[in-house]
């Protein structure tokens, strides 16, 4: 199974850079995408519904903003469209494909880089996500979290760690919170489970020359119950076509 997620960034401005051409050369058997940022009845051109992929959409409220969806080749069993916390699912960050024995989820985490207010609500989101987390690790079927979390784990994870030790996305208390997922709850970070390398980043500022410096984060994660840890078999971030500010992440599961 060949699972790719992206924070597009606006997928109507991701699909003029040709993101769905890439896509359906690529043929991944579930596409998740965050930040979409339309409204789906924005969407009515084909291009937005590839033949052989069954697609669904949770918008934020407000238009232009947030927003996430998931394109599978195989229809769900059933899909859930937010996690009941209304702040949250009003700016559309979750959506769940349930198949037979596992689900995925496009999950987007708010950014607190522009506001004090904004990194309150981070932290309030972070602390309404782990309880559904706990119970992931603890049911009986697997799950796989695809998503800009917007949070660089380790020092390997950003290329200017000193410099950002004090901003949204690597300050210590999110830093921690993500060991937590991983060392306690027993999640695991599908990429660092195959791909130990430096210099393996998912997005880059707009600011400056960050991405011909390659001065970037990794901040988008394939997270995945404890149960498929030996699925995993490979993991690839796309950087030869630019269709974001962020990157396609793929993982390649034995299922």
């Amino acid at each position: 199974m060949k699972i790719t997620s992206l924070n597009a960034n606006g997928i109507r401005a991701a699909a003029r850079k040709g993101f769905f051409d890439w896509m359906q050369a690529e043929v991944p058997d579930v596409v998740c995408i965050q930040e979409t940022k339309a409204q789906v009845h924005q969407l009515t051109d084909a291009l937005f519904n590839p033949a052989g992929y069954y697609c669904q959409y949770r918008d934020a409220e407000k238009k232009g903003y947030s927003g996430v969806a998931i394109y599978s080749r195989v229809p769900p069993n059933s899909v859930i469209k937010g996690l009941g916390h209304l702040e949250f699912d009003s700016e559309g960050r979750w959506i769940q494909y349930d198949f037979d024995r596992f689900s995925v989820i496009s999950l987007y985490l708010p950014s607190g880089s522009s506001k004090e207010e904004r990194q309150v609500f981070k932290y309030v989101c972070m602390e309404n996500l782990e309880p559904h987390l706990r119970q992931m690790v603890a049911a009986d079927r697997e799950f796989i979290i695809c998503g800009d979390w917007n949070i660089a784990h380790h020092k390997i994870d950003i290329k200017n760690w000193r410099g950002n030790q004090k901003n949204s996305g690597f300050l210590p208390e999110e830093r921690a919170w993500m060991t937590k997922l991983f060392d306690e709850y027993g999640l695991v970070d599908a990429f660092r489970e195959v791909d130990q390398r430096d210099h393996q980043y998912t997005w880059w500022s707009n600011r400056g020359q960050a991405w011909a410096n390659n001065t970037g984060w990794r901040i988008d994660y394939q997270i995945v119950t404890p149960g498929l840890r030996e699925s995993i078999q490979s993991a690839s971030i796309y950087k030869e076509e630019r269709f974001s500010d962020h990157a396609p992440l793929t993982i390649h599961y034995d299922f």
